[in-house]
This record gives structure tokens, sequence and C-alpha cells, in this order.
């Protein structure tokens, strides 16, 4: 991915904004006005402030040219967001990585609605660490352990720990008991997510995605379960819950997109991310963070006896 020419700004990265090959605009603000006419006033007041720039860094006039499959760079205009009630624990931290406990409702990264409630920004305005950024990602309805890198240098060896599968995860869900389900269990399938789409869906062919499936206690219909993803794909143990028939508690996306109230917190997804093992790509030493939280147990569950 290209290096954004402007820094980051108020713990915010500028946003990209790709020229496409199917156009025949006179000029880079002729294209800007026609993909956000509702904006145009304020876009124009950018440009005259010299905040809108190519990818070189140079700043966007009303003059220059338009170029297809290149990239120009501008700050957002960051609407009201009402927080969200939850606080991120800081777990670990160090001069090249931040490792917290992220709540559920708060997204890893800027999204949609959630701008400034997300982890990474929320982090790089109360810790002023302006270049954090996450090395994986979780849902927002998902909580648990999240890794940050601090230092731009350590990012890339860190994020490829993840990327090569090298990160040993343990995630803990709560969901329906089924007896019959022969546990433990690995699922394999093929997983896709198509940009745009809410939903990842199996789809046939080679699988892509492998989770084991533990059941750790049975409180009368409920148990929870110690899920182990050996990959990383969106919404992985989601959906293989989901294909053992024993869909997680609070999921609003599987096996129903269903609309949820953004202002509810009061069904969270039974989803936590419990902890994380791996080997430090610069100390070779051996690192584990795990969650101080936990989940709740539906109403009607049992404690056992």
């Amino acid at each position: 991915m290209p290096v954004a020419p402007l820094p980051i700004r108020d713990g915010l990265n500028p946003t990209r904004v790709h020229l496409p090959p199917d156009g025949d605009w006179p000029t880079v603000v002729a294209y800007l006005v026609h993909r956000f006419p509702a904006d145009e006033p304020r876009l124009l007041e950018k440009i005259d402030a010299g905040e809108v720039v190519t990818g070189e860094g140079w700043p966007v006039t009303p003059d220059t040219p338009y170029r297809a499959r290149t990239f120009v760079y501008l700050y957002r205009d960051v609407q009201f967001e009402e927080r969200i009630p939850f606080e991120i624990d800081i777990l670990y931290r160090d001069d090249s990585v931040l490792v917290v406990d992220k709540p559920h409702f708060l997204s890893t990264m800027p999204r949609g609605r959630y701008i400034v409630e997300s982890a990474v920004v929320r982090l790089r305005r109360d810790l002023d660490l302006p270049t954090l950024s996450p090395a994986h990602r979780l849902d927002r309805l998902t909580a648990g352990v999240l890794l940050f890198t601090v230092d731009p240098a350590v990012r890339g060896a860190y994020q490829t720990l993840f990327a090569a599968g090298k990160v040993h995860k343990e995630y803990t869900a709560i969901a329906r008991d089924d007896p019959t389900l022969e546990l433990p269990t690995t699922v394999r399938s093929r997983i896709v997510k198509e940009r745009g789409v809410p939903r990842a869906q199996e789809v046939p062919g080679e699988p892509n995605a492998e989770s084991r499936v533990e059941r750790a206690e049975v409180r009368g219909e409920w148990a929870r379960y110690r899920l182990l993803p050996r990959t990383g794909k969106t919404h992985q143990l989601r959906l293989h819950m989901w294909s053992l028939g024993i869909p997680i508690v609070g999921d609003t996306f599987y096996p129903e997109l269903r609309d949820a109230d953004p202002g509810d917190y009061s069904e969270p997804l039974r989803l936590l991310a419990g902890s994380l093992e791996f080997t430090d790509p610069f100390s070779g030493r051996i690192r584990r963070f795990d969650t101080r939280r936990t989940l709740t147990w539906p109403t009607g569950a049992t404690a056992p006896s």
C-alpha cells in the first residue's frame, strides 16, 4: 500500500481517494466535486488551504490535471460520535508494542459510522501515540487481547507474524450446548468476504480457514467453548460455530443479519479473544498476553454443582 504523504492528525490517518481509470475529468477538483457533490464548498476550502495533496505530496490546485489510477489524500471532517461507554484496558506497553484488552462494541480501526470511537484513534489521542497501528484486528463486537505497534520500524515484523499464522490465539465463546455434537473437532472451510457486503460466507473450494472447537464447560442448556483458530479469516469463528449448529450468543450476523440499535449494549457477542502467544521477532523470547475480561452467561445458565 502506498505511504500516505500527509501525517496522522489528531489520531486520524488521511483519507486516500483513488482516481479511477474510466473517467475523463479535466482536473482532480472536477472529479472530487463529481464524487462528493454535497461536500463541494468544504472541498474547495481544503484545496485553498493546501490540505488536499497528490500521492507525491504536492498540493492539489484548481488546475491540477486528472491522472487516472493515482491517489489524492485529504483529511476527513469528523462528525460528532456518541462515546462507546466502555474503556480500553492496557495489558502491556514498551517502546515497540502496546497490548490492550479491547471491550465489546469498539472497532479496532475507523470504519463506517465509527471513526473517533475506534480503538486505534482513542489510544493515539489518549496516550499521545500518533504512529500507533494495529498488528491485527478484532471485530467490533469481539472483545479481548489486541496488539498494536508503537514504533513504525517494527510494524512489518509483527504484522508478518499474524499474516503467516505464527501467533497462537485462543478464544472463548458461549453458545447453546448440543450433547450430540462430538467435540473436540476441527472445522475447515473456504471463507470469502466481499467488499461492501456485511457478512462473510462459506463457499465450495479449497479450505482457507481452520478452527478447533472444544467444549470447556456446560451450564444447563448453554456451554462455554474454547476456540483455537489456525487462520484469521473475517468472521471465521462466528461462521464455524454456526456451521456446527451452535451460533454464538449475541451474534447479529449469523445465522441471519439482524438490525441492532447502535446504542443498545445489553447483549454483547459472547466471543472473547483470550490470549496471544508468539516468538518475538526481535528478542526471540516467547511472549504471551492474556485477557482480564470474562464473558457473561445468558439468563438461565445454571452453575455446575
